[in-house]
């Protein structure tokens, strides 16, 4: 049977996730996901694309997202009255332009030192209002583009083998960043058929496979790029008509809910069938807007 063996959200787009054993599923995702952003002075996100480091950096939501903390080695922690409205500041992501309400000028002074390089903290404003494409549109946070992204255990395994027959050392799950791990699957990227499913008391819609970027050659213990794993191995038999190598399936909320740790997976619809759920039941409008504060 198919579980979710796994939970983990991330306050601020490109830091340290955290592992849960519930969380509640919102339109834009897993509560207090991506929430947060730091970007630079021109409106572009940081990311570890350019500094690695921020694999490091841990985000603890403190009051029911009231608080915010921020811990790195070799600098004082810092604790953030959060702002959910106020003076506004360029954001983007990939898919996305926006704002983002500008957290203040302490959080921007820590950033910048740990970062080396000036940047902003923002949060999602009460009025964020986004649409993310794919097969399903939907809404997200800060996310590169969509709510969700689930892997399974069983993908990690082929990927690790593969590793291993080049000699090399395999990776952890936590490369890929994933929201929801799913056991139980026993054929690898199960995940990449799926189009709708429900765990707990929320359910899920397939947008698109997650093509990857140099990210999961970030070591996310030490916030050192390590590669050329696992985006070696990948490109042998993971690579997209598109370019890129694809990990993990990218989902849509259809349905806000509960999720737990051993919470059963179930599939209502695969690629190539209709599913009875999306029949019986619409999904949430496209463009849900995030809620000011979650609980």
């Amino acid at each position: 049977m198919a579980k979710i063996a796994e939970l983990v959200y991330y306050p601020v787009k490109g830091c340290r996730g955290t592992s849960v054993r519930s969380a509640e599923v919102t339109p834009a995702g897993l509560a207090h996901d991506r929430v947060f952003m730091a970007m630079g002075a021109d409106g572009a996100f940081r990311s570890q694309r350019r500094h690695p480091m921020m694999a490091v950096i841990e985000p603890e939501v403190l009051d029911g997202g009231r608080k915010l903390k921020l811990s790195a080695p070799g600098v004082e922690d810092f604790e953030l009255d959060v702002l959910f409205d106020g003076p506004r500041h360029p954001a983007a992501t990939f898919t996305w332009q926006g704002k983002g309400v500008d957290q203040g000028a302490e959080a921007a002074d820590w950033f910048s030192t740990v970062l080396g390089e000036h940047s902003v903290l923002v949060r999602v404003p009460p009025d964020h209002d986004r649409v993310t494409n794919g097969e399903r549109a939907g809404t997200a946070g800060f996310a590169d583009a969509h709510a969700i992204l689930v892997t399974s255990e069983s993908s990690l395994d082929l990927l690790s083998e593969r590793i291993s027959s080049r000699g090399a050392e395999p990776v952890p799950m936590d490369r890929f960043r994933p929201n929801i791990v799913v056991s139980g699957w026993p054929e690898p990227h199960t995940e990449d058929r799926v189009r709708v499913l429900r765990a707990g008391t929320a359910e899920f819609g397939y947008a698109k496979l997650c093509v990857r970027c140099a990210v999961p050659t970030v070591d996310q213990e030490t916030g050192r790029k390590s590669g050329p794993e696992p985006i070696r191995t990948l490109a042998d038999y993971r690579r997209h008509p598109e370019g890129g190598v694809t990990f993990g399936m990218k989902a849509m909320v259809l349905r806000p809910g509960q999720l737990s740790l051993g919470d059963e997976v179930i599939v209502h619809s695969w690629e190539g069938t209709a599913s009875s759920t999306e029949a019986a039941e619409p999904p949430l409008t496209a463009t849900a807007s995030l809620p000011a504060e979650s609980a």
